[in-house]
């Protein structure tokens, strides 16, 4: 099973203004790299929660069917954009949207062929089903608030902090503390 990003956020959750503000940056010399840093900090914090936060799209490449619905990696989902399954040609075929349901406020979001109906099988034994989905909160202005913060705090600290950290630094605790209620649990 792989996550691959198709298209990235038009915006970040918070922007260079506000960075800049919160640092007490009058110089420009350095917003190049607060801007990646606040990519940075929104990318490590989406993997953190597995949530997207601003809209993006994505799509999630699977070998085979599950036996139960599938469970998308990411939430909140905003819609499943397409379900594709592999033809002997390599083509991939799009499945009619009626033939499927999908559950995009779950925890997990989940996606399920309706009663009687069975997943057609990809003729590629290796990615031979893609779907592809809408995630995120949508744009920058409905990013939860603590999840912005967290960007906003987790960006500061790196730009103030920029010796390199050992391998399984952690998270600021104030960082950790706002991100938590929104982290998806794994089981």
């Amino acid at each position: 099973m792989t996550l691959s990003l198709i298209a990235p956020p038009a915006e970040e959750p918070v922007t260079l203004a506000e960075a800049r503000a919160h640092l007490r940056l009058d110089a420009a010399e350095e917003n190049a790299l607060l801007a990646a840093l606040i990519t940075a900090a929104r990318t490590a914090l989406e993997a953190e929660t597995r949530r997207a936060f601003v809209t993006q799209h994505w799509c999630y490449t699977m070998d085979d069917w599950p036996s139960r619905p599938i469970e998308l990696p990411l939430a909140p989902v905003a819609e499943v954009t397409a379900v594709k399954v592999a033809l002997l040609s390599g083509a991939m075929l799009t499945i009619d949207p009626a033939f499927y349901e999908v559950d995009a406020k779950g925890e997990p979001p989940r996606i399920a062929a309706r009663r009687g109906q069975a997943w057609p099988m990809p003729a590629m034994r290796l990615a031979g089903i893609e779907v592809e989905f809408t995630a995120g909160y949508g744009p920058a202005a409905a990013v939860p608030q603590p999840l912005k913060q967290a960007v906003l705090l987790l960006a500061a600290h790196w730009f103030e902090n920029r010796a390199p950290m050992g391998e399984g630094a952690e998270l600021p605790l104030t960082v950790s503390a706002l991100a938590a209620p929104y982290r998806r649990l794994r089981l």
